[in-house]
């Protein structure tokens, strides 16, 4: 017997312009209230998803909730958990993927679903082009596997490692921007901290 896939779902961060998940869930018959403002109260859903959500759901919320809050991040988790992933994966040279995992009381702490890793191809040059491209991966993944995400249908394991994390405020104030040249930029940076330890 197939289940019943019409869930009522908040979806946090990214609006319908943003991502085309939204359109993805209510066209197989889910209701989807979207909100990028901070939430303090949730009540009566069946799921949350938070995707591109630029605010730290409190403990005490996550806690009083009885259904799972799964998050959609674009790094290969545990590595560059926080602010910028893209931007850190290249210039620490941690591994570049996507994750899907449920929320806990930590920055993108949670037991993971799903993932995968992610490789550029030669003309994916700027930070812009492969962020672009995760977000295409972090897409595809999730309606790949939209059905076991609805139906609560996976097994989630805890992240193996301490990985890294990083905050807004880490970001070099050096940094040329995101249409930059990835290898050139990643060069000027790495030159200029050497610079500056001398």
């Amino acid at each position: 017997m197939k289940e019943n896939l019409s869930k009522k779902i908040l979806f946090l961060g990214y609006g319908q312009d943003e991502t085309i998940l939204i359109d993805e869930l209510r066209q197989i018959g889910c209701r989807v209230d979207c909100k990028q403002t901070k939430i303090s109260k949730i009540l009566d859903y069946d799921l949350i998803i938070s995707f591109g959500y630029q605010h730290i759901i409190k403990e005490e919320v996550i806690s009083n909730l009885n259904i799972p809050i799964i998050n959609l991040h674009i790094s290969y988790l545990p590595w560059n958990k926080g602010a910028h992933p893209n931007f850190w994966s290249f210039f620490d040279s941690t591994p570049s993927g996507v994750t899907i995992h449920l929320i806990d009381k930590g920055i993108d702490t949670g037991p993971i679903i799903f993932q995968k890793y992610v490789n550029f191809s030669d003309n994916e040059l700027t930070f812009k082009d492969t962020y672009k491209r995760l977000l295409h991966e972090i897409e595809k993944l999730f309606i790949s596997k939209i059905q076991n995400i609805l139906t609560g249908n996976y097994h989630s394991k805890p992240q193996r490692g301490k990985g890294s994390y990083h905050e807004k405020g880490e970001m070099p104030k050096q940094f040329s921007g995101w249409d930059s040249n990835i290898e050139e930029e990643i060069k000027r940076l790495d030159e200029i901290f050497k610079m500056e330890i001398k």
